[in-house]
């Protein structure tokens, strides 16, 4: 039985966002802009608040979801 603890062989990371998940994720990014202006428009009139989230991040966070589930299938 070999010991691995003194020297583990090197770990091999693939880096899990490559150019193809960026191009996906800009697409989908801009694609959501519009509709996260709306609804981050229709939530400050609605709490008479800026307090909300702006709209680029929830265009973010949206592309930040949706994009895995791209690679997944």
């Amino acid at each position: 039985m070999t010991d691995m603890t003194s020297n583990p062989p090197p770990s091999v990371r693939k880096g899990r966002r490559g150019m193809e998940f960026w191009v996906y994720f800009v697409a989908i990014f801009m694609f959501s802009l519009p509709s996260a202006h709306f609804r981050w428009a229709r939530e400050v009139l609605r709490q008479n608040s800026l307090n909300v989230r702006g709209p680029m991040a929830r265009a973010w966070s949206e592309a930040d979801r949706l994009t895995p589930i791209i690679f997944s299938v």
